[in-house]
């Protein structure tokens, strides 16, 4: 996958954008963040001006597949939290469940 590929999976998954930075560079504030240095790809969250969990690619394609399935995982992890939070979904308390109360 592509740089253009990967903006519009996120797109049509509809992640929010503001929860992710493609080629803008920098350490915007709590952002995934795809850059390209030279000629190695970047992938990583940035954080109070830090670059946490970074991984290096040689490949365009691995960075990309990459940094979408961190971005999807993340995007639907906060999108259960809200609709949880709007009592859309139902949180289930496995542990009640296991002991049977």
């Amino acid at each position: 996958m592509k740089v253009k590929e990967l903006e519009q999976k996120l797109i049509e998954i509809n992640v929010p954008k503001d929860i992710y930075s493609i080629l803008k560079g920098g350490l915007p504030n709590e952002q995934y963040c795809i850059t390209k240095d030279g000629y190695n790809w970047e992938v990583y969250y940035s954080e109070r001006g830090n670059k946490s969990g970074l991984k290096i690619f040689d490949d365009e394609d691995m960075a990309c597949e990459y940094f979408y399935n961190k971005v999807a995982k993340y995007a639907k992890s906060i999108s259960l939290i809200e609709q949880s939070r709007r009592g859309s979904v139902d949180i289930v308390d496995t542990d009640v469940i296991s002991r049977g109360l």
